[in-house]
């Protein structure tokens, strides 16, 4: 999970800070990889390498709208969705607080890098450093943690 302190200003001309909370859980990065024609990985691979802008900027808003939450009180659940069955990140991509994040995230490739390993299981996460950069990617494909031998 990555929090992120986001200055802006919303439409009434009122300069705000606000922390937002942001987590894929490893069934949701499982659902997005087998939800995806050839995989979400694989996909991923192919726009960075042909330099896909369009593409890219596509699946960050995914990740970034799919990742956003608000933790509850007991922190036993990420809440993505209201009492309706409405998603909170609908509600996020209504402020601008939105708008300064993803202008963020597209123009500085640390720290979308940042936010991208921030929103992912901590183990993942951990797994992925240890990997080459070629290999970072594939670890999607298996998020369950490797058995132990007791």
């Amino acid at each position: 999970m990555i929090s992120k302190n986001i200055k802006y200003t919303d439409y009434n001309g009122v300069e705000r800070e606000e922390t937002f909370l942001f987590n894929l859980s490893k069934a949701e990065l499982m659902e997005m990889e087998l939800g995806t024609t050839g995989g979400l990985t694989e996909i991923i691979k192919k726009i960075i390498e042909t330099k896909d802008q369009p593409s890219i900027i596509k699946i960050f808003k995914e990740l970034v709208l799919k990742a956003y939450g608000e933790k509850s009180a007991d922190g036993k659940r990420f809440i993505k969705m209201d009492e309706n069955g409405q998603p909170l990140s609908r509600q996020f991509a209504e402020t601008e607080a939105y708008s300064v994040l993803f202008m963020e995230l597209a123009t500085d490739d640390a720290k979308a890098a940042e936010f991208v390993n921030g929103i992912i299981p901590a183990d993942v996460a951990e797994k992925a450093s240890a990997l080459p950069e070629e290999q970072k990617l594939k670890l999607l494909n298996n998020t369950t943690p490797a058995p132990t031998n007791n």
